[in-house]
């Protein structure tokens, strides 16, 4: 499938009315756990272009091109509230945050699986483990405050249980950035992989700034506020691998693309007959879009649009589904790492002056404060062991135990911590 081959449909045609805009919301009774993460991962797509575009526009000069990007937008908007609406009214918060984090999951392990460029693969897999952890989080508070099994919502497909602990996450600001990409010697995966992590970490960061403070307990308002945070970082590392040297209509040609790629990946994926249409629909509108990009990238900076992207064919299509084993090894492999500028470092070959530990040292001065802990901590005083979902024991021996929370891996060496489990 090749996008720029298409025939566009009148980008006029592409405007929807208020009958058309609001969609008929899933069933939470018979919905697949992956429609509900591809709704989350094309909401977070269409946010993350309309915020580009509005930053376009306020980095634009010239009112002939804003109005052109500002009619692509205004569309967009549109995409972006019928998507969102396909969430249902009686779906809370804290369920739809099992969704985030499963797409965060098993997206990421999908991305980092294919990716050829390991610096990318490398920056997907540190921070697969911290939203493994965010999972395991918000899941025991949603079944100690509403008794909803999240193996339920997630179908089974995903595991539920700690990855690097939440606590070990919050790093000092200068290791969130990456060294860039450069697009010249990328391959086309990299190129989508990057925007679309950076789209969907986005809209998990943004989703969490925006409704945390509407939880119905200080608990859970204080973990939002802290994964919140973690999901700054995040959003951090994976922009910072974008490459800056494109110009405005370069970038904006990558959106488009990385938009009709996404929405034909979902047409073809669906399993749903009603939204596998609107996959399908909005894959036409993009395609307008896309060669309206293409009209503005030749009109204003003399470029063909395979000078930004050598082969519009598109590449493997993205399918989601489960990752157990991978996420496993992962986990197996690189629970005790943390991020040190561009790298990502044992914690046994990180100095004891380093800044991480100065960060800790601030943000987490009393352990039994954090929220990500305190959430565990409640959990087990009530049930007294917290709640997994598990298809066999956490390949890291000292996260096993069911009757304390770990507070010491992922921020401590591993000899360190083992000691401290023997006291």
């Amino acid at each position: 499938m090749n996008p720029f081959e298409l025939k566009p449909v009148d980008i006029n045609k592409t405007i929807e009315n208020w009958d058309e805009l609001y969609p008929k919301s899933y069933n939470l009774c018979d919905i697949s756990p992956y429609t509900k993460t591809r709704i989350v991962l094309m909401n977070g797509t269409e946010y993350e272009a309309v915020k580009f575009s509005h930053q376009f526009s306020r980095n634009c000069n010239n009112n002939d091109l804003r109005r052109q990007i500002a009619l692509t937008r205004r569309i967009e908007q549109q995409q972006q509230k019928k998507i969102s609406n396909l969430k249902p009214i009686n779906e809370t918060l804290l369920e739809h945050t099992i969704t985030y984090e499963q797409l965060a999951v098993d997206l990421t392990a999908r991305l980092a699986q294919r990716d050829p460029d390991q610096n990318v693969v490398n920056a997907l897999n540190f921070a697969l483990l911290e939203d493994f952890d965010h999972l395991y989080r918000y899941s025991d508070l949603l079944e100690m405050e509403y008794g909803v099994l999240p193996e339920k919502l997630v179908g089974r497909y995903t595991e539920i249980m700690p990855g690097r602990p939440t606590i070990a996450h919050h790093r000092y600001p200068f290791d969130s950035i990456k060294c860039f990409t450069d697009y010249k010697n990328a391959s086309s995966i990299t190129k989508l992989d990057i925007a679309i992590i950076t789209a969907a970490e986005q809209q998990t960061m943004n989703y969490y700034m925006n409704i945390g403070m509407f939880y119905s307990s200080d608990l859970g308002r204080k973990l939002y506020q802290e994964i919140g945070m973690v999901e700054e970082q995040h959003v951090s590392q994976y922009e910072s691998l974008m490459d800056p040297n494109l110009s405005w209509l370069e970038n904006l040609l990558l959106h488009e693309y990385t938009e009709c790629y996404l929405y034909y990946s979902c047409f073809k994926d669906e399993t749903d007959p009603y939204i596998k249409k609107i996959w399908e629909c909005y894959f036409e509108y993009e395609v307008a879009h896309l060669h309206k990009a293409v009209e503005l990238l030749k009109k204003y900076e003399n470029k063909d649009w395979n000078e930004v992207i050598p082969d519009g064919n598109f590449p493997e299509l993205l399918k989601l589904g489960p990752n157990i084993e991978y996420v496993r090894r992962i986990l197996e492999n690189t629970v005790s790492y943390t991020a040190v500028r561009e790298d990502y470092v044992p914690l046994k070959d990180v100095p004891s002056d380093f800044d991480f530990y100065t960060y800790q040292e601030i943000v987490n001065q009393d352990v039994k404060c954090v929220p990500s802990h305190l959430v565990i901590d409640e959990y087990i005083r009530k049930h007294g062991c917290d709640y997994r979902f598990e298809v066999e024991e956490n390949p890291i021996k000292l996260l096993r135990n069911r009757r304390c929370d770990n507070t010491c891996v992922g921020r401590f060496p591993m000899e360190k911590c083992e000691k401290e489990c023997k006291k």
